[in-house]
């Protein structure tokens, strides 16, 4: 009997198309698709703080609707890194009711992101704040003793992610810091000088008007202290230095975004934990000389290839500093250059 002949026989049986059947969908779920919804009702909100995979975002932000939502990431972002200062399209309930959650579906485009990582062979970044445009380095000037190339580095990552930097010098009621200000002379950075009993808090605020501003600076510096003062009700936690080791104890515990209101205007506080070390492993090495404005512009006269570093030949930066041509504190701004150099010369290929 043919092939042919044994369709001919199904017929006989009276059997068609309609007969066949089709294994049922079990979980009566609809086929997998790659296309994703649209969200297009989502609304624009702003990352003020982490925890413990919620994230807390305001909603509705400078309108009589502004609300704080707590939110979820969405499947859909897998691992993508949300952090504080990030803009973010949130869908769900956004009432802000008790109970209420709501998902982070999109992150908007960033201005900014400012990274440090463990140490300077360390490839894996640490995302501290996104979309901030400036950062204000908190130094002490005695207790626990400043640190001029720990600042250095701030400036490198500072500048690395295109934020401009500020400084309180905090505690000068107790040392005079002159000395350690003779370090960056000639940088194109604001300084502020604060005593415990005298904040100028009108000053630093003025500076903060109209921007979003990261605080960082090494534990038991009063950086908590300079944001519980300039933002009343922040009641972020301070601490005090050790007397045996001279180091502070980490007391905020979490990257927190506060809005600073005054007279004038408002801006947004970022508020960070304290940190004993910057690493710059994700930093472009490149980028490391644009910290030091005033060597970076002697630098244009050294020869094409020059490394800046110690053994480096006919360098312009070395011979205006042993000529004196850029001031007090260019030989130890030049040191402190040349160490983070060498660091990155040593360190292994990305």
């Amino acid at each position: 009997m043919s092939w042919l002949g044994d369709v001919d026989d199904d017929d006989e049986l009276g059997m068609d198309e309609s007969d066949i059947r089709v294994r049922p969908n079990p979980k009566a779920n609809r086929p997998r698709t790659k296309r994703r919804p649209s969200h297009a009702d989502a609304e624009i909100a702003r990352v003020l703080g982490v925890d413990r995979g919620r994230y807390a975002v305001l909603v509705g932000e400078d309108t009589d609707a502004e609300r704080q939502v707590t939110a979820a990431r969405a499947r859909e972002l897998h691992r993508t890194a949300i952090v504080t200062g990030d803009r973010v399209r949130v869908v769900g309930d956004t009432s802000g009711d008790e109970g209420t959650l709501s998902r982070i579906v999109g992150i908007e485009p960033r201005t900014s992101l400012l990274r440090r990582s463990a140490d300077d062979t360390d490839q894996v970044e640490r995302v501290i704040v996104a979309n901030a445009d400036q950062m204000l380095i908190v130094i002490a000037a005695a207790d626990p003793e400043p640190r001029p190339r720990l600042v250095d580095r701030y400036l490198v990552a500072a500048l690395d992610a295109g934020i401009r930097p500020l400084m309180v010098i905090t505690k000068t009621d107790l040392s005079d810091p002159a000395e350690f200000l003779s370090h960056f002379a000639g940088l194109d950075l604001e300084v502020f000088t604060s005593a415990r009993s005298d904040i100028p808090l009108e000053r630093i605020g003025a500076a903060l008007v109209g921007h979003s501003t990261v605080f960082v600076g090494h534990s038991g510096v009063g950086k908590s202290t300079l944001v519980n003062a300039l933002v009343p009700g922040a009641d972020r936690a301070t601490g005090h230095v050790n007397e045996v080791t001279g180091r502070g104890r980490h007391t905020s515990s979490s990257t927190v975004s506060l809005r600073y209101e005054a007279p004038s205007g408002t801006g947004w506080v970022v508020d960070t934990p304290g940190v004993r070390s910057f690493g710059l492993g994700h930093v472009d090495s490149d980028n490391i000389l644009r910290a030091f404005t005033d060597l970076a512009e002697v630098a244009r006269e050294c020869p094409r290839g020059c490394t800046h570093l110690p053994d480096a030949p006919d360098c312009a930066i070395a011979e205006a500093v042993a000529a004196g041509r850029l001031g007090p504190g260019a030989a130890a701004r030049l040191d402190s250059l040349q160490r983070l150099l060498t660091t990155f010369a040593d360190r292994p290929e990305r």
